[in-house]
């Protein structure tokens, strides 16, 4: 019987890809029921975080490539990354924007996606989510496995020969075999009266 180690059913890491996914897209759609989708200018805000109609589309976006990305243990972990490397770059830009950083290379662009404050640490925070996806270890089983019966090898198998002292066991009593009628001898008469166990013969036969 042989081992083998297999993964374990449905992963950790694609649950929480899930769940991300569905977050991203509740908390884009609630932006939209703020920003509405007409003016791409508004800004408004959500639980003291800035969005507007394109951060919007962001979120969504993203909260549908998780819950597709969650089908596959391989596929959530490279989900992990891509929010690793997206929401990493976006919090140095964030705060390029919001004037930490004194030199921002992207000034020219503005603020297309009306961050704050809050939303830096926000993005700092699922880059950090994002990096756990990637390195979540997968839950693995132990596998046993039954080796095949080979039906046709067991067909040729010889039977063992029989031991010496099985042998030594059989009947060596000697058969004897009766004589044949014609070489009996004949009886007298006084011999069949004693002997009542003597077969019965023809009166030719007897010895006067």
């Amino acid at each position: 019987m042989t081992h083998r180690i297999k993964v374990a059913g449905l992963q950790p890491v694609q649950v929480l890809a899930g769940l991300a996914g569905i977050a991203f897209i509740v908390f884009g759609v609630v932006g939209f029921t703020r920003t509405g989708v007409g003016d791409w200018a508004a800004q408004s805000y959500v639980l003291g975080f800035s969005v507007n109609p394109l951060h919007n589309t962001v979120l969504v976006a993203v909260g549908v490539l998780g819950l597709l990305m969650a089908l596959g243990s391989g596929l959530a972990r490279l989900y992990g990354w891509l929010l690793f490397a997206g929401f990493a770059a976006l919090f140095v830009w964030d705060l390029m924007i919001t004037g930490i950083l004194a030199q921002n290379p992207a000034e020219q662009y503005g603020n297309p996606l009306a961050v704050n404050t809050n939303d830096n640490w926000l993005h700092l925070g699922l880059a950090l989510f994002g990096l756990l996806l990637a390195v979540m270890p997968a839950r693995r089983k132990l596998v046993e496995d039954e080796e095949p019966v080979d039906d046709h090898a067991e067909a040729h198998v010889l039977p063992e020969p029989r031991s010496e002292a099985f042998r030594g066991e059989r009947d060596t009593t000697p058969i004897t075999e009766p004589l044949p009628a014609a070489r009996r001898e004949p009886i007298t008469q006084e011999q069949a009266v004693v002997d009542p166990n003597t077969e019965r013969v023809n009166k030719d036969k007897i010895k006067h």
